[in-house]
């Protein structure tokens, strides 16, 4: 819902794979939680992450397009060279969103 409505809005939406996200914090795509967490202590210099892994995930993520900008692709423009995702979904399927 969160995608769909950004979309509607025509606020940009990113998305990363896994393995990018692990190799933009750790150096490699293959990192376990415990160590994204770890780097995550060291790059964000805080004691403590949140005890929940989807908050974990989600700083994680945060911080993977903090350090992509710039050379992000975003899915929100339809029509745009290399538009794909899910602008284009919500486009080719409008029927779908509600």
């Amino acid at each position: 819902m969160a995608i769909a409505a950004a979309i509607q809005r025509e606020v940009a939406v990113c998305e990363y794979a896994p393995t990018r996200i692990k190799q933009s914090i750790t150096g490699h795509g293959g990192a376990t939680k415990d160590q994204v967490a770890a780097m995550l202590r060291t790059l964000l210099g805080i004691r403590e992450l949140p005890s929940s892994t989807d908050a974990t995930d989600a700083l994680a993520v945060a911080v993977c397009h903090h350090f992509s900008r710039g050379a992000v692709r975003t899915s929100s423009k339809p029509g745009a060279k290399g538009s794909s995702g899910w602008g284009s979904f919500v486009k080719n399927n409008p029927g779908r969103v509600k």
